[in-house]
């Protein structure tokens, strides 16, 4: 356990030196904001655990998608609204997954109290359509990405729907995002967005 401790910090101190100074300075105090509301979420009484959500990493394995998500304070909206939206075994079964994994400036961009009213109660299953829209049930590492822009398809979500990929000069575009950084977790990939993928109803 110590040394799957030891790596989740180790990798959480690496995406922080890469990624913390990609956020944008306007969306700091509605980003301050849409994490304290959906951290509500998670200091509601607390629920016994059950799924495969509930199973702690057993030492010498790597750490699956919300395991890794959990250990970065960049994704602290994402883990809430996964919490809130009660998706958490949809992001950590034995996949292959593919993730693509908003931070928490991308929920900082969309309009001021979208964040606090999807995490209500009511909103659960909206809220759940919007997280499925973001994983992808396949093995996609970036090499497999642009192997599927160069063949112009499109790929299948958890929603139902699907997200256009794009290979251009600065990057891989998924759903018109760039992606950041991509993470090899046991379940498949977590590929870092700074936007959220609302999914057209």
């Amino acid at each position: 356990m110590k040394k799957i401790k030891l790596s989740v910090i180790v990798f959480a101190t690496m995406f922080l030196a890469s990624c913390g100074g990609g956020e944008k300075a306007g969306h700091e105090e509605h980003k301050a904001d849409a994490s304290h509301q959906a951290a509500k979420h998670e200091e509601a009484p607390a629920k016994e655990d059950h799924g495969q959500a509930s199973i702690a990493a057993v030492e010498g394995e790597q750490a699956n998608a919300l395991q890794v998500a959990k250990s970065i304070e960049d994704f602290s909206t994402l883990v809430a609204a996964i919490n809130a939206a009660g998706v958490e075994d949809a992001v950590v079964n034995a996949g292959p997954l593919t993730i693509f994994a908003p931070l928490n400036s991308a929920f900082a961009k969309l309009p001021a109290g979208t964040v606090e009213e999807l995490v209500k109660p009511e909103n659960k299953s909206k809220l759940a359509f919007i997280l499925t829209n973001h994983v992808a049930p396949a093995n996609y590492p970036e090499r497999q990405l642009k192997k599927e822009a160069k063949k112009g398809r499109k790929l299948y979500m958890a929603s139902g729907k699907y997200l256009e990929v794009e290979n251009k000069e600065d990057g891989i575009y998924v759903g018109g995002t760039k992606i950041i950084k991509s993470v090899k977790v046991s379940n498949g990939w977590i590929h870092v967005i700074d936007d959220v993928l609302v999914p057209a109803e």
